[in-house]
């Protein structure tokens, strides 16, 4: 059994995960913390999308939050506008997240480096005045209202803890498929394009294909966590899906470790928690702070993690235990 859990720690690792995602809502009867496990799980879709992109297969991205808008709008407006299934719609902005980004796609993934990174920032800033100008479908900035929930047959999912188990049910489905994705002939090809491209195609790698493909990955967890956060709020405007949570993103993917799907959940979640934290602890510390406050202690915090660990917290912890020598190896 020993053996089993050591060839595939994985699978352990996600049954695990689940067995106590499950029990949480049996022993916590907290509305503030269900809501934020079920952000913890909407970011982390989001993140591991960016981990898979950034991590896995080299190319920069600022602009995560430009399709967790397109999966939220797209499924607010045929749920509301259209009368479609609240099911339907999210699989509909799922589908049109990553179509866009195939299609974008095809004309920034002609750009390297800063370039690429400014193109995707452009792309989020369009969608960002599109949201806010187009008041008659979008709401403006006042924000787009009355999305209903989701259902199983009769049954409307309204409750946090409905949701809780929808959104982590969903979490764990995108982090299963990434990390087989990662471990398989596909995730090769990824980590070689990342290495350097030249090489990969001399090995006889469609990069140009692998890029398009990896983006609409990407923009379809991107789709499908916004189509929750639809669903799950009734509500959305422009803020949510600003370049500022683009950069949150980033943030969270480097947090937890570019190229790690579990970093990328851990990333996701430490930096929330430290949010809620730290909006509680300078407050007791500075009555008077502010905004500016908050993003000058959260900056700084980050800082000490990228020097020190650079490499993400969930990468360094991983190395430091595979750098620990065998009990076996001491005898």
């Amino acid at each position: 059994m020993l053996k089993r859990v050591r060839r595939y720690p994985n699978v352990a690792v996600m049954v695990v995960l689940a067995v106590v995602l499950a029990m949480i809502p049996l022993v916590i009867d907290n509305n503030y913390v269900l809501t934020i496990l079920i952000l913890v799980g909407q970011f982390a879709i989001l993140t591991v999308g960016l981990s898979l992109l950034m991590g896995y297969a080299g190319q920069i991205s600022l602009g995560q939050a430009t399709f967790f808008g397109i999966g939220a709008y797209a499924t607010g407006i045929l749920a509301t506008r259209f009368e479609f299934s609240p099911w339907l719609a999210l699989l509909v902005g799922v589908l049109l997240s990553a179509g866009v980004a195939y299609l974008v796609g095809t004309l920034i993934f002609r750009l390297r480096g800063h370039y690429l990174a400014m193109a995707t920032l452009g792309m989020n800033v369009i969608l960002f005045l599109v949201l806010s100008q187009e008041v008659e479908w979008t709401g403006g900035p006042s924000g787009f209202r009355g999305v209903p929930d989701l259902n199983l047959g009769s049954f409307a999912l309204t409750q946090d803890v409905h949701y809780y188990y929808v959104m982590w049910l969903f979490t764990l489905l995108v982090i299963g498929l990434s990390l087989n994705i990662v471990n398989s002939r596909v995730g090769r090809a990824m980590r070689a394009l990342h290495t350097s491209e030249v090489a990969a195609e001399t090995v006889g790698i469609d990069t140009g294909a692998f890029k398009l493909k990896v983006f609409a990955l990407s923009a379809a967890y991107g789709g499908l966590a916004g189509g929750l956060h639809a669903t799950f709020l009734g509500f959305m405007s422009p803020s949510s899906f600003g370049i500022g949570v683009s950069i949150e993103l980033v943030v969270m993917a480097v947090v937890g470790g570019l190229a790690s799907v579990w970093g990328a959940l851990f990333g996701a979640g430490a930096v929330l928690i430290i949010e809620q934290y730290l909006r509680t602890a300078i407050k007791a510390i500075i009555p008077k702070a502010s905004g500016e406050h908050e993003i000058i202690a959260f900056g700084l915090i980050l800082m000490l993690i990228m020097i020190f660990m650079p490499e993400g917290l969930v990468t360094r912890v991983v190395n430091t235990i595979r750098s620990r020598p065998s009990r076996s190896s001491r005898v």
